[in-house]
């Protein structure tokens, strides 16, 4: 029971941490202004509407008691309270007094002059209405063979002191929000600008000199993200250099080797060792491009369904069919979502015969999808394939011409743009790989 309702609370609260922490400064404002309008609106302002309807009613009263007793001055006494009570009144001839009532419950005016009233005359006796005039109540009490029709002033049975407090108690209310608001968007917007700074790394792009500020705490992690990526950064130059350099040192020992094959004449034993040279030789500039791929370009916003298309008429062949979304654009390192997707290709082609290629957007990301009809990899293989120089001897049949990189070299490609990469058995019964990439 705690637990679904904990669930239902977590659901309807805001995700986003600007959100949060205005409820928190917001919510406690708006409930003591609710409570002090409670207390004043009950205490205050309907007693003291009721003491003055009180009075104004025992003043009709008075007058009625004055009116009918014969021993006074009837104009005497109209003028009397014309004057001193200031009473708007006139005796109107009607034996029916049948008026409609215009039933207002929800109005504390109306429900306290009603109450008051009856208290002092019959029911059938007396009738009242608020909104015929703008400023002036309408209040009629039936009197011998006609009623008296009085106008009263609104401001005698209501005190505009509440009005007075309402707007008080509103506007600071509604300017310290507002100014909560902007304390609250200054204390964000490092946390943010901390997110996108860290977002931009993941995907690898270049971030420019990132400066924390903010809070103490939000400071302290700012300044830990720049150091861990400076780090990162400085290791993967530091890797870089070295694989440069092993390229140099190798390329010269193999160009030797190959220089004294010619000397061989042993034809059979040449023919191995150039193949096995060949291959290392291979080995060598796949492994340099697979460390290296995630930091050679900077982003750029092109059209991947162009892209797509251009790539899967490369290999002029009727069995690679396409079914790509019209103009989808994406912010990424071109050069490296091609040689992707060429590496995703050239497998399915390899392995089978017929290739699809598909391209979707929903929501924020982007579904990239290369299947073929080959004989598939087996499940307990999917995660072992992305590793670099795996190779697997069944399923797929591995040859010399390839070295266990492809799929390490997509992954990483994808997974430097903040998306996601995996296998599947496609509908044409061999292997589907699927793409997911955030826009």
């Amino acid at each position: 029971m705690f637990s679904g309702l904990s669930k239902f609370i977590k659901n309807i609260l805001p995700k986003s941490l600007f959100y949060r922490a205005l409820l928190i400064v917001a919510v406690p404002v708006l409930v003591l202004q609710l409570i002090i309008t409670i207390v004043f609106f009950d205490s205050l302002w309907i007693k003291t509407t009721k003491g003055m309807t009180r009075a104004l009613v025992n003043e009709i009263s008075t007058f009625l008691e004055f009116y009918n007793n014969d021993d006074y001055d009837k104009v005497e006494i109209k003028n009397l309270f014309s004057v001193y009570q200031d009473l708007s009144f006139e005796l109107v001839e009607d034996q029916d007094f049948k008026f409609k009532y215009n039933e207002r419950w929800f109005s504390p005016i109306d429900r306290t002059l009603r109450r008051e009233l009856k208290s002092r005359f019959k029911l059938d006796n007396f009738w009242f209405d608020t909104t015929n005039y703008k400023e002036l109540i309408d209040i009629r009490i039936k009197y011998e063979t006609g009623y008296f029709k009085f106008l009263v002033h609104k401001d005698r049975i209501t005190s505009s002191s509440a009005r007075i407090f309402a707007l008080w108690i509103t506007v600071p209310a509604l300017i310290m929000v507002f100014i909560s608001l902007i304390f609250l968007k200054n204390q964000t917007r490092p946390i943010t600008n901390l997110a996108r700074a860290a977002e931009k790394f993941g995907k690898g792009e270049e971030i420019e000199e990132f400066k924390p500020s903010g809070a103490s705490e939000i400071r302290k992690a700012g300044y830990e993200f720049d150091k861990m990526r400076k780090r990162i950064i400085r290791h993967l130059n530091q890797r870089s250099e070295m694989l440069s350099g092993i390229s140099h040192d190798l390329r010269t020992p193999l160009t030797r080797m190959k220089l004294q094959l010619a000397f061989i004449k042993d034809k059979q034993l040449t023919d191995k060792l150039a193949e096995d040279i060949n291959e290392m030789e291979k080995m060598l500039n796949e492994y340099l491009q697979f460390t290296k791929s995630s930091f050679q370009e900077k982003d750029e916003m092109f059209n991947l369904t162009e892209l797509l298309n251009e790539i899967s008429k490369k290999y002029n062949k009727n069995n690679i069919s396409t079914n790509l979304l019209p103009r989808v654009y994406f912010n990424g390192r071109k050069n490296l979502i091609k040689r992707c997707i060429n590496n995703l290709i050239d497998n399915a082609i390899k392995y089978g015969k017929k290739v699809n290629v598909e391209l979707n957007k929903k929501n924020n990301n982007l579904f990239i999808k290369v299947e073929d009809d080959g004989p598939g990899i087996p499940e307990n293989e999917y995660q072992n394939v992305f590793k670099p120089f795996y190779k697997i001897n069944k399923g797929r049949a591995d040859s010399k011409s390839s070295v266990g990189l492809g799929l390490s070299i997509a992954s990483d490609i994808i997974r430097s743009h903040g998306g996601n990469i995996k296998l599947e058995k496609s509908k044409m019964n061999g292997l589907e790989v699927r793409i997911f990439l955030p826009v």
